[in-house]
């Protein structure tokens, strides 16, 4: 079995702030960023939750070099904290922590607001804690109502305004996971999407069976052919879907067939001198390393 070391000394240290150095300068433009706000009010409503992560300390001077949380820190000696809890790296030369960070989708983050107010932390707290206004929160917190697991699932993994909830909600269960597969397959799970799709939508496949206010500069003839086409594009989507494993498969093959023919020299030289446009083709079928190419 291959043994793991770990990356941190396991136990939290707290070490003054005047004994921290700083590795990196921090750009002046920066403190003023919403998200330097939001970590300052996020510090100031709740403390710091995230330790600060530093290498070891120096054998002459006794000072950690701040390896990640230069925000942090600079937020915390505006609000009078003396010191902080940090977590000491074993390795301080290649440590890379930001490159390695998954950030949260969407919906993981409505469960982890779900489940701070469950444990009774207030919706205007959270609002404080991250510098937003509360109807954010109740956005984010009430962003999954109306909509199916199916729908949901698809979307689990997926960044996205917490607005698309009210645009998909609008519609009926089958519905919803129409459009969310058409939104992911074109990598666009936007609003101005959700809109379009709504509004392409017929009246049967609504929750209340009326269709949404008319958007601005879209008449009813163009909202009539926006169904039509939408309606031949989920055709052919499930069409595709359903043929995309074998045709990748056949596709593999060929090229596997045409590298071993081109190897055979007679072959290769016959091409050369009698289809040379052929031979170019089938070069090219052979280097291909992905289908996009």
């Amino acid at each position: 079995m291959t043994n793991v070391s770990l990356g941190f000394i396991p136990d939290p240290l707290t070490v003054p702030l005047n004994m921290l150095l700083p590795s990196r300068k921090i750009a002046q433009g920066l403190l003023i960023t919403r998200k330097f706000k939001q970590i300052l009010a996020s510090i100031e409503a709740v403390g710091l939750i995230e330790p600060l992560s530093v290498g070891p300390a120096g054998k002459e001077t006794g000072q950690h070099i701040l390896l990640d949380g230069h925000l942090r820190l600079i937020a915390l000696r505006e609000l009078g904290f003396s010191e902080a809890i940090c977590l000491v790296a074993k390795d301080d030369e290649s440590y890379t922590y930001n490159s390695r960070v998954n950030r949260l989708s969407t919906i993981q983050e409505h469960f982890m607001l779900r489940r701070a107010i469950a444990r009774g932390v207030t919706p205007e707290r959270l609002a404080k804690a991250l510098n937003v206004d509360i109807s954010h929160i109740i956005k984010k917190m009430t962003l999954l109502d109306g909509i199916c697991p199916e729908a949901a699932e698809l979307l689990k993994d997926q960044h996205f305004s917490a607005d698309l909830g009210r645009i998909i909600r609008k519609m009926k269960p089958t519905r919803q996971v129409e459009c969310i597969e058409l939104m992911v397959s074109a990598n666009n799970i936007t609003v101005a999407y959700g809109e379009a799709l709504l509004v392409a939508t017929p009246n049967s496949m609504l929750v209340d069976g009326k269709k949404p206010a008319k958007l601005t500069g879209v008449t009813q003839e163009q909202i009539a052919k926006m169904e039509r086409e939408m309606s031949n594009l989920q055709g052919q989507y499930r069409l595709v879907e359903q043929t995309y494993g074998q045709d990748v498969l056949d596709l593999v093959l060929a090229k596997g067939y045409l590298a071993k023919l081109l190897e055979n020299e007679a072959v290769s030289r016959y091409l050369r001198q009698r289809q040379p446009e052929v031979l170019s083709e089938f070069e090219a079928i052979v280097q291909t390393v992905s289908i996009d190419q």
